[in-house]
């Protein structure tokens, strides 16, 4: 960095902490051409000034970089309360006049400073309607793999990850460094993380802020990293000449690696530890107590700056000490020190990356199989068939064959693709993997498409990372284990909530995840791992883009692939079991139930019905069918319509596209009719959505999950809930009975019968272990 630069440097930086602080306390006199008094001070003080300087040290010197480098570049934030200074750099590059926000004249100034923190104005946080943002960072801890997931299938991109000490000690960051594992660094991007130290968090210090130099460096040589620590706190030190210098070296660690003509193994990427004084450039004592270089700069230093004469004083002394008159003027603008820093191509500054705004051209459908392919007989229902994940598996291996030339589709799963049937994927890809492979290992490669890590915190922050970024991911799981990533799913969807009205971010594909090892067939790991409440946690979600698909078998299965595969700014889960089970549906009658939503099956239902059965899930609807089956024989003059429910939404019954209105509801569930409703997850949940519809709720018998399990049989789990064949029939039954069906003696004959059932396996299964032979033969009769 030459002298004309470094004094641009010191120019930019200047301007840009000016700017980060006064977004923050200005409501006027945003020129500093005079003393600032109290009706300049915004009268609700809100903002973070403490990280601010680091990252603006950081930004600038990576758009420094970008610019010497013709560097196609993405800035990551992790603490996403550092946004005055983000929003202070896309401010002087330009990013926000391009989409719309304030230009770099007086006007501009005053509009990023009045409207920050303010109604109806800018928001306190990094936020989607903000250009080259892909994560919030209100939650702290994904960042890291936020970023990674960005470079997948991005050779050419760098993304710079800045991620806080404070963020630093969550334990989604501390798996996130190991994802330098994952990552090949010649057919993926770069992600080069920035560890900012600047030793506090709100009221304390930070672990790694009180780390030693020779403990930071062990540390993260041993994470696999090749780290270089930049210290701005030391004297006699010039700061921009060492930053400048660690960028260099970075590029020419990264350039070595990749001009090995094999993939390295264990490739050390480089990363950045980088000092500075918490609230650096600021206020630094306020009465005794030290604010810079201490947690209390951490949010408004001087909260009484507006009435408190000795804060306002320290407030002018800070804020002319800048000397931003001598960077702009309203006739002027800015001086031509921010050309000496920004890249000239204006789509290589940071906030103009074309990865962050989704559409063209980094979005491109995917080329998808066609499911008749893959899909079973099924023209006699109940004829059994493969298991659902079994389809999936072979599904997704055709998605990745046809897709393999534009590399845009991963599966992410947490040590998880064998033990949930989804491994004949790995006849097509393999699983990612740069340290060492040994001879005996299975499908691993240096340029693998399956990401597995036993971490579900950073298996979502992949795909986040690479479904903004424009390309499709499949997220598999265990169904009880993805609560851990309920809260970041709620964060995704308040990204998308405000995206929706942001003209210029493109289409991106949806979140897809794949929920299977279920609690009704966790009967052997038992109840920790019985947990259905991640369906109800997407379901809470009042946007309108989420749906829920129950696909009762493989076919089905298949149709719900398809459509969320296609489908896009969404939120898709499906639900189905890795076991053999029947199938039901063909693939016409398959993509008709998926398109809709719920559908009345006519091979099992009579016309004009006493009582409706209806089902969600594809264990439940086994039992359901097997209750008509059973109720047919014990009374064949009872008329019952089975109705099967393949879709929910925040709207209710049905998908996003076809959600049923009390017309459809009454269609399928009469108007009056008793229904017994055989539920995979929580009864709660279908009762939450009967109140959009049943006039008389009463009529609705809802039975399903009721955190009842332990380590027991398939169908001892069903009975344990009251969800079982013979408690179904029981119930019908007893409603029939007291509807005059037939004479309420019999009905209660018939109810103490299956009572007997429920009695004679449970002692069974306590003497041989599994359930009686009767239970896992029944097949659905031919009619």
């Amino acid at each position: 960095m030459n002298e004309h630069d470094k004094r641009a440097m010191g120019q930019y930086l200047r301007a840009v902490n000016y700017l980060t602080a006064a977004q923050i306390f200005l409501q006027d006199n945003f020129e500093m051409t005079r003393h600032i008094v109290s009706d300049d001070v915004k009268p609700r003080l809100l903002g973070h000034w403490g990280s601010g300087p680091g990252i603006n040290f950081a930004y600038a010197h990576l758009s420094y970089f970008a610019k010497k480098h013709d560097q196609d570049m993405l800035f990551v934030l992790g603490p996403g309360h550092g946004f005055p200074a983000l929003q202070a750099n896309l401010f002087l590059e330009g990013t926000l006049a391009t989409f719309g926000g304030p230009d770099k004249d007086l006007a501009g100034v005053q509009q990023l400073c009045r409207q920050f923190s303010w109604p109806y104005g800018f928001p306190s946080h990094s936020n989607p309607e903000t250009p080259g943002v892909i994560l919030e960072g209100g939650e702290l801890g994904y960042s890291l793999s936020t970023s990674y997931g960005a470079v997948m299938d991005n050779p050419d991109l760098w993304v710079a990850c800045l991620v806080g000490d404070g963020e630093a000690e969550t334990g989604p960051t501390a798996g996130a460094w190991h994802l330098n594992k994952l990552i090949n660094p010649k057919k993926d991007g770069v992600v080069l993380p920035i560890l900012h130290l600047n030793g506090y968090k709100i009221s304390a210090p930070t672990i790694f802020g009180r780390m030693s130099d020779y403990e930071l460096m062990s540390l993260f040589s041993g994470y696999g990293y090749e780290p270089r620590i930049v210290d701005t706190t030391k004297k006699h030190v010039d700061e921009n000449e060492e930053m400048a210098e660690a960028l260099e070296w970075a590029k020419n660690v990264v350039e070595k690696i990749r001009s090995h003509d094999k993939d390295t193994e264990s490739p050390r990427m480089p990363m950045i530890i980088m000092r500075t004084l918490k609230g650096w450039t600021g206020v630094k004592k306020l009465g005794d107590e030290k604010i810079e270089g201490n947690c209390l700069s951490h949010q408004v230093v001087l909260m009484d700056a507006k009435t408190d004469e000795t804060q306002l004083d320290l407030l002018n002394k800070w804020l002319h000490g800048y000397k931003f008159d001598k960077l702009f003027t309203a006739k002027e603008g800015f001086g031509d020190f921010l050309e000496r820093i920004l890249p000239d191509n204006m789509n290589k500054r940071l906030g103009m990356s074309k990865y962050a705004r989704g559409g063209k051209p980094v979005y491109k459908p995917l080329v998808l199989p066609q499911i008749e392919q893959i899909a079973e007989d099924a023209n006699v229902p109940g004829t059994m068939g493969s298991s659902s994940m079994r389809r999936t598996g072979l599904y997704l291996q055709e998605v990745f064959r046809l897709n393999a030339e534009h590399k845009n589709f991963r599966l992410m799963s947490p040590d998880e693709t064998y033990s949930n049937k989804l491994d004949d994927v790995f006849k097509a890809v393999s699983r990612s993997w740069q340290w060492p492979i040994h001879e005996w290992d299975k499908d691993l490669a240096r340029d693998g498409r399956v990401m597995e890590m036993l971490s579900e915190h950073n298996m979502q922050g992949l795909m986040q990372g690479y479904v903004l970024t424009g390309r499709h991911a499949m997220f598999a799981s265990y169904e009880a284990f993805l609560q851990i990533i309920s809260s970041m799913v709620d964060q995704y969807a308040k990204f998308l909530t405000q995206s929706r009205g942001v003209e210029w971010r493109g289409t991106i594909p949806s979140l897809n995840y794949i929920v299977t090892s279920s609690g009704w067939r966790q009967d052997h790991n038992g109840f920790s791992h019985q947990n259905p409440g991640f369906l109800d946690d997407v379901l809470r979600r009042q946007s309108n883009f989420s749906d829920v698909y129950f696909p009762p078998d493989g076919n089905t299965t298949l149709a719900a692939l398809e459509k969320m595969l296609t489908s896009t700014r969404q939120i898709n889960v499906l639900v189905a079991g890795k076991t053999v089970e029947p199938r039901w549906l063909t693939v016409d009658k398959a993509r008709h139930q998926i398109e809709h939503g719920l559908m009345t099956w006519d091979f099992a239902s009579d016309e004009n019905p006493h009582i409706v059965l209806a089902a969600a899930g594809d264990y439940p609807t086994k039992e359901t069918m097997a209750a008509i089956d059973l109720i047919k024989q014990e009374w064949p003059l009872v008329n019952v319509r089975c109705v099967n429910v393949s879709s929910l939404t925040t709207l209710g019954f049905g998908t996003l596209a076809n959600t049923a209105n009390q017309k459809t509801f009454e269609e399928h569930f009469t108007a009056d009719k008793p229904v017994i409703f055989n539920f995979h997850g929580y009864p709660q949940t279908i009762k939450s959505i009967l109140f959009n519809y049943a006039h008389d709720s009463t009529r609705f018998d809802v039975r399903g999950y009721m955190e009842i399990g332990s380590t027991t049989t398939p169908f001892d789990m069903h009975v344990r809930n009251e969800t079982s064949r013979y408690h179904l029939v029981m119930a019908a039954f007893d409603q029939l009975g007291h509807d005059g069906v037939l004479p309420y003696e019999e009905a209660q004959h018939i109810i103490a019968k299956y009572q007997a059932k429920i009695d004679e396996n449970t002692e069974y299964i306590k003497q041989f272990g599994v359930d009686r032979p009767e239970i896992d033969a029944w097949t659905w009769p031919a009619r």
